[in-house]
């Protein structure tokens, strides 16, 4: 089963899926980069839409595969704005609420928290199997979806952050980048991206060297020939 919601943008998000989120500062992007990395999707959906009537929702996580991959480059080679989670209080914050709601709402497998930005994969399936590990037929009521999941992670580590920063004001931007993964192989592609972006920014030589890098061992022990 699938869901669909709105933001800035069409986001799909299957039920118990896993995911790949990134969610940045509010200041970590000029503003006319933001509305072009914006138009330019945009434009992709629209052709898409024109072009794929019958089936353009399901080629948009492509779509926006392909559109962040200029965000990301963006963000990490060109780091802008004040860059506050490069403050270990701050990024133990951020990683305090994540971990926070692990084995509640999702399986954390692996993040990162850059200066302005934070990676995140997690796997939403807890809240669909029972005690036994079995996958429920049913949709559980109280089954909490991407969006709200992510609302608690921004909404709680930004008013904590704020108070620790002595600030006001919106801290997160309000769009996060999402990806639900398909395979195994995107799977341990996307978890080798997460934990090696420290090094590939040039922040670290090694990705065990980053503080604020996790990853779950039985999946790192997947990962044991890629990083």
């Amino acid at each position: 089963m699938k869901t669909h919601y709105r933001n800035r943008l069409p986001h799909i998000a299957p039920i118990g899926a896993t995911f790949f989120v990134t969610f940045r500062l509010v200041d970590a992007l000029p503003q006319s980069v933001v509305l072009a990395l914006k138009a330019a999707l945009e434009s992709e959906i629209s052709r898409l839409k024109k072009e794929f009537p019958n089936d353009y929702i399901q080629r948009i996580p492509d779509a926006r595969k392909r559109n962040f991959g200029k965000y990301d480059r963006q963000l990490d080679m060109q780091p802008y704005g004040a860059c506050y989670l490069k403050e270990p209080e701050i990024a133990e914050i951020v990683a305090g609420k994540m971990c926070e709601y692990d084995g509640k709402y999702y399986d954390l497998q692996a993040y990162c928290i850059m200066p302005n930005h934070v990676h995140v994969l997690f796997s939403m399936s807890v809240q669909v199997i029972d005690n036994q590990c079995i996958w429920r037929e049913d949709v559980p009521e109280d089954y909490i979806q991407l969006d709200k999941v992510m609302h608690r992670i921004k909404g709680g580590s930004s008013f904590i952050a704020n108070r620790k920063l002595g600030r006001t004001g919106k801290f997160w931007f309000k769009d996060s980048y999402d990806h639900y993964v398909r395979n195994e192989k995107e799977w341990l592609n996307i978890a080798a991206y997460i934990i090696q972006n420290p090094v590939k920014a040039r922040l670290s030589d090694k990705w065990e060297s980053w503080p604020y890098s996790f990853c779950k061992p039985a999946l790192l022990e997947h990962l044991m020939f890629r990083v």
